[in-house]
């Protein structure tokens, strides 16, 4: 394998592995706060409690699933000595606001599983929400920019050193 190619397969390993913490991760903060400790909504509210209750439970698992998976590429990345943490972290804020904007998108208006709270002026908390999260995908996407010039540079540094 050439160098290049180990450092683009390590590099979209870097980026997997923090999206899949970022969406582990805001995943896990959404269960937390809103779902057990605020007791603002289920993951689906469009049924019984005891429905709402039992689909907490999958997304909760799937939130663990997507933190364990990206863990494990992790593990293998720092193994090798490839972790890039500007790209992981870029990585890990892209897969939080982009969950984030799905959930407050897709999942809040258009499929209307649930709402962020009810009985309450909805507006304010939808903007913070998405703005929220397009800033988590905005720097997100700055950081992996940043390590991909950065990466380049290097690359270059090591061609013209040979």
């Amino acid at each position: 394998m050439t160098r290049v190619n180990k450092h683009t397969n390590y590099a979209t390993r870097n980026l997997w592995s923090g999206i899949l913490f970022g969406i582990g991760l805001a995943a896990f903060i959404d269960e937390t706060i809103f779902h057990q400790l605020l007791h603002w909504h289920h993951f689906y509210d469009k049924s019984t409690t005891s429905i709402g209750l039992v689909s907490d439970g999958l997304f909760h698992a799937f939130s663990w699933f997507a933190t364990i998976a990206s863990l494990f590429l992790f593990s293998d990345l720092r193994r090798r000595n490839a972790y890039n943490p500007t790209r992981w972290v870029g990585g890990v804020l892209l897969g939080s606001g982009a969950f984030q904007l799905y959930d407050g998108t897709i999942q809040h208006k258009l499929m209307r599983i649930h709402q962020i709270r009810y009985n309450v002026d909805i507006a304010p908390y939808d903007i913070t929400w998405n703005i929220l999260a397009i800033v988590m995908i905005v720097i997100g996407l700055l950081l992996v920019y940043r390590s991909r010039r950065n990466a380049t540079l290097s690359e270059r540094t090591a061609t013209n050193e040979q």
